[in-house]
């Protein structure tokens, strides 16, 4: 066996200099290439003819482009908060009982009740003055002691004391049970199981329909109206009341639902209380009542109305707590003349014009809770004889005035003014309807994820291969531009 030896004079000089820069970054990047777990890369790195190179060309960048579409598509449907609404049934052996509101029928309006109204109720020595050019609203409303014949919650008695008095501008002067106070310590929520019962108010009223002032009534002679609310919801009862007949027993069963609505920015919903709002609230005795919207847009109506006539309506009295766009002022308004045709025009306007009701009414949004009250009414025949003569009695003993025709007709006027209504709890099922994202923050990662894998098949260490090859090349920068090699 031969040994041949070679000299290095043979060898050029090029063959001892190290690999060029340009050509060690192209091998980073042809390794990256052909070892990456992303489709098309290294079809296009191994390719030997230029036409293979360029099928594997145009199919990644097709597949590619088709990613980046569907990819997009995802992020953007999730900018759009879609939601949905579940419907779930929850089982409550104890709750809340309900707030109760009533109201005498015959309203007590100060732009309705003129001058021969005073002296027609000064003839019925209803009210006690002599002066027939002013009326103040305690000569005119239904007081609760002359109403209340008997109260009763879950066989337990209850009294004038256990009601709170708001301002209806239809009905006057109403009365809520069981409404949520602020000083929880003397007046606590009510719950069904209360002594022991399954949540039931027992109330027997007497309405004094001949007391009623002419006219203002309109065709109803004798009546009350009530609503089942949410125990923080100022009740609006000249909405949504039932109108109660006398001579009979109204049995209201109701049944829960709830609605929850996502805050932003999935809706506008909202639970702040505007400033107008909370100087309304402020006048009702302590009552922890919350945001409404539809009182909102009677208030902010109630503001555009006063910028433009310098008063309120009439027809909504109640709300005279007036905050103009731009202020933080709260002024309790004066209210129109019922014959001013100021207010009903300022009236159309903002309800016509988006424009201004952006301006005056843009916070009046949906509330993120709302609970509402399904109620099945029904009645039977009363009241009894022997219930008849408790009336009586009830009628005889309080301070208002009889009519002149009770010695002979008091049966008669028993019956034409009695008001009896159980207002019972028919199912411990509240029914919850939830607002929820149809598309979460993992369902777009999982878009992303599923469409990266199926047309490129990029995956999370993909992007660490990816990584991996820049660190490389940066390295290599770095070596070059401190060492020169």
């Amino acid at each position: 066996m031969s040994n041949v030896v070679i000299s290095t004079n043979s060898l050029s000089h090029e063959a001892w200099k190290p690999g060029s820069p340009k050509s060690r970054r192209r091998s980073i990047i042809r390794e990256f290439a052909l070892n990456t777990s992303t489709h098309g890369l290294p079809g296009i790195a191994r390719s030997q003819s230029k036409h293979n190179r360029f099928f594997w060309t145009i199919s990644f960048l097709i597949f590619l482009g088709i990613m980046v579409f569907f990819v997009t598509k995802s992020i953007q449907d999730y900018f759009t908060y879609p939601t949905q609404t579940t419907l779930s049934y929850v089982v409550e052996q104890s709750q809340p009982f309900p707030a109760v509101t009533f109201c005498n029928y015959a309203p007590a309006r100060y732009d309705l009740v003129i001058r021969s109204f005073l002296a027609y109720t000064n003839s019925l020595n209803i009210t006690n003055t002599n002066d027939t050019s002013t009326f103040t609203l305690a000569q005119a409303i239904a007081v609760l002691d002359s109403m209340l014949i008997n109260c009763t919650y879950n066989g337990q008695q209850c009294t004038a004391n256990d009601f709170i008095s708001f301002l209806s501008s239809h009905y006057g002067s109403c009365y809520t049970f069981n409404a949520k106070m602020k000083d929880t310590s003397s007046n606590a929520v009510r719950y069904t199981s209360d002594s022991g019962g399954s949540g039931q108010l027992q109330l027997r009223l007497y309405t004094h329909s001949h007391l009623y002032i002419p006219y203002i009534t309109e065709e109803v002679s004798s009546g009350v109206v009530a609503m089942i609310h949410d125990n923080t919801q100022l009740p609006q009862i000249d909405i949504a009341g039932i109108n109660l007949a006398p001579g009979l027993k109204h049995k209201l069963g109701y049944r829960k639902k709830a609605n929850y609505f996502l805050s932003a920015p999935y809706t506008d919903c909202t639970d702040k209380i505007p400033l107008a709002m909370k100087a309304m609230f402020d006048r009702y005795e302590g009552a922890d009542y919350t945001y409404s919207q539809s009182v909102c847009i009677t208030l902010c109506t109630q503001a555009y109305i006063y910028q433009k006539c310098g008063c309120v309506s009439p027809l909504e009295w109640s709300a005279r707590s007036i905050v103009l766009p731009d202020t933080d002022t709260t002024m309790q308004a004066s209210v129109c003349s019922y014959a001013d045709p100021c207010y009903p025009q300022a009236a159309i306007e903002i309800s016509n014009s988006t424009e201004i009701r952006n301006e005056y009414c843009s916070g009046c949004t949906q509330e993120c809770t709302k609970i509402d009250f399904l109620v099945t009414p029904s009645s039977a025949k009363a009241p009894s004889t022997s219930y008849a003569y408790l009336s009586k009695a009830f009628a005889e003993s309080n301070s208002a005035p009889l009519p002149s025709n009770w010695n002979t007709s008091w049966l008669t006027e028993v019956e034409q003014n009695f008001v009896a209504i159980d207002v019972v709890c028919e199912s411990i099922q509240i029914e919850n309807y939830t607002q929820e994202a149809s598309i979460s923050a993992i369902d777009v990662l999982s878009n992303v994820g599923g469409h990266s894998g199926l047309w490129i098949g990029i995956s999370f260490l993909s992007i660490m291969e990816l990584v991996e090859m820049l660190y490389r090349l940066l390295r290599r920068q770095y070596q070059i531009m401190r060492h020169g090699v």
